[in-house]
């Protein structure tokens, strides 16, 4: 009996580390979602150069991701855009907790363009059309939120 209770204690403890390694590496969160994009476009760069930031932060990396995958629908290469474009949805909410609490309305807001640019390009039988109306607006929302 007191191994078994030593090993759901060890266990427990273990547990307990983990979840606040984890909760500890949520800190900085922007600092995670550029490195999850480290191949986000210089097209971005223009906007990180100027300085235009956010009341999210800067969004060039998330950006750069959004400038790829419609660079990548343009070319009418639907299947590499859903996949680049599960990169953006990896570092968007890799960033969340870091971004949500600075400007809330406005998260949701690009939140949701996120989502209807998913949601497009994972579509059934994704359409162009569909894929470019719903990455131009967020293209638009990136621009709206710096100003632009």
């Amino acid at each position: 009996m007191f191994k078994v209770q030593t090993v759901m204690r060890t266990a427990a403890v273990v547990s307990m580390i983990a979840v606040l390694g984890l909760a500890a590496g949520c800190s900085k969160p922007a600092d995670g979602a550029k490195a999850a994009a480290p191949a986000a476009s210089t097209a971005s760069a223009p906007a990180a150069s100027q300085g235009t930031v956010s009341k999210l932060g800067d969004l060039s990396a998330f950006q750069g991701i959004a400038v790829d995958v419609a660079a990548l629908v343009q070319k009418s290469d639907l299947a590499g855009a859903k996949t680049r474009i599960k990169d953006l949805e990896l570092a968007w909410d890799s960033a969340e907790a870091g971004l949500k609490p600075r400007a809330a309305g406005d998260w949701h807001v690009l939140d949701k363009a996120i989502d209807n640019a998913l949601e497009a390009l994972r579509a059934g039988s994704p359409k162009q059309a569909d894929c470019k109306a719903t990455l131009d607006e967020l293209l638009k929302t990136f621009n709206a939120m710096q100003g632009k």
